[in-house]
């Protein structure tokens, strides 16, 4: 078992470099199984989620190159196979080889999904809209069984734009006969990516971060290549790190654009940034002001960062609000920040934060991916060492966290007990 060790205090100074957006990999590495080809992604980030993807894609007999961060998958040999529990279970994002697999096979076995546990998270959705491509869904304990003698392209009104839906239903429909229109789709920038992708291979695809795609279905993908954008979670993460402990914390490889939002919360807060192209370089302030949060689907405030942003709150003058409005169990990190001495009070949807509380180092769990983030966050903030357990999670989403932060001053180390 791994554990994260931080002695807190310490300012960050100096450059961390973002990486490739993990939510635009784990539906990418997935999405190049359709191509009749070989498919080149680069820029993906070394995480244990990808680690996992390829994986499956190795048992199904794909044929996959990693050289660095690119990827390079040759499909042209896979097998349809039972996706067993041994390899969906350790990410959520295992459910993309059911668009993938259907929309290639019009056929998959695959068990239930991992992931962290941050609420239900439903797949009915992704269910309904295979069915109205005219898939049957048959369900056997824990594994699902997906077939159509052929896909039909039709309109799908999703009730909540879900990015899993979304990406699954374009997967599954993307070699469908005719036209599907989704309504009330995604829009997050991670599946402009994927779609990008997909029309490179020779995909029929528009209206790409819009609330209305128009897939017009092909008979052949083929060889194509793509970069995965940067991760604007990450970078985020990052950010707020810097404005809580930044001494000229210079954040590299971002897009300004896909952090609109987090950017305006930090001008409300008095957050001292400068951005200069695809950088952004940050420094403490002493006198945050207390705001209000809102969680909402893209391009309002991500719900991936709300955690690591409520460590900041902590840290403002007054009385903060934050709402999560996607997941409804998406606190996990409230019980350890109280622990560590901040003043945090409400439910699984809405807390008040008063501030500012001096942190102190803590024993602590990391109940999910972000939740890790955020107490990563509050141990480098923290006087005394913070001991973080479970930090599986964390390594699923953010590459090289403990290089990365040592490059800049923090004291932090990751051990096996």
């Amino acid at each position: 078992m791994k554990k994260i060790v931080i002695n807190g205090g310490k300012c960050l100074s100096g450059t961390i470099k973002i990486g490739g957006a993990k939510n635009s990999a784990v539906a990418l590495l997935p999405a190049a199984i359709l191509a009749d080809g070989i498919v080149e992604i680069d820029n993906v980030p070394n995480i244990s989620d990808c680690d996992a993807l390829i994986d499956i894609m190795k048992s199904l007999n794909a044929e996959i190159k990693v050289i660095n961060d690119k990827v390079t998958i040759d499909a042209s040999n896979i097998k349809n196979k039972l996706i067993t529990e041994e390899f969906s279970t350790k990410l959520r994002a295992s459910y993309y080889f059911m668009g993938a697999m259907l929309g290639r096979f019009k056929y998959v076995e695959i068990c239930l999904p991992g992931g962290c546990n941050i609420g239900s998270r439903p797949i009915d959705l992704h269910l309904k809209g295979f069915e109205a491509l005219g898939a049957t869904v048959q369900k056997e304990g824990s594994k699902f069984i997906l077939r159509a003698d052929q896909l039909i392209g039709t309109d799908i009104n999703l009730d909540f734009a879900s990015v899993g839906a979304t990406v699954n239903i374009i997967l599954a429909a993307v070699k469908a006969k005719g036209v599907t229109r989704i309504l009330n789709a995604a829009k997050e920038v991670e599946i402009v990516n994927l779609i990008d992708l997909l029309n490179r291979m020779g995909a029929n695809i528009k209206g790409a971060g819009t609330s209305e795609i128009i897939i017009s279905g092909v008979d052949f993908l083929h060889s194509a290549s793509i970069d995965i954008i940067p991760d604007r979670i990450e970078a985020g993460t990052y950010i707020i790190m810097g404005a809580l402990l930044g001494e000229n914390l210079k954040v590299d490889g971002i897009r300004e654009d896909h952090l609109t939002e987090l950017l305006l919360k930090l001008k409300e807060m008095g957050v001292n940034y400068v951005i200069n192209g695809n950088s952004i370089t940050l420094n403490k302030v002493e006198n945050l002001l207390p705001i209000h949060v809102k969680t909402e689907v893209y391009p309002g405030f991500p719900t991936d960062l709300g955690q690591p942003m409520a460590v900041l709150l902590t840290q403002a003058k007054g009385k903060a609000y934050f709402e999560e409005t996607i997941f409804e169990n998406r606190m996990g990190h409230v019980k350890y920040l109280n622990m560590m001495g901040a003043s945090i009070q409400g439910d699984n949807k809405n807390v008040v934060i008063m501030g500012p509380t001096k942190l102190t180092g803590k024993d602590i769990v990391a109940t999910d991916l972000r939740s890790g983030a955020a107490l990563v966050a509050a141990g480098l903030l923290a006087e005394g060492e913070t001991v973080i357990s479970d930090v599986e999670h964390i390594l699923r989403g953010y590459e090289r966290i403990i290089t990365k932060l040592s490059d800049v001053g923090a004291n932090i180390k990751i051990v096996e007990i």
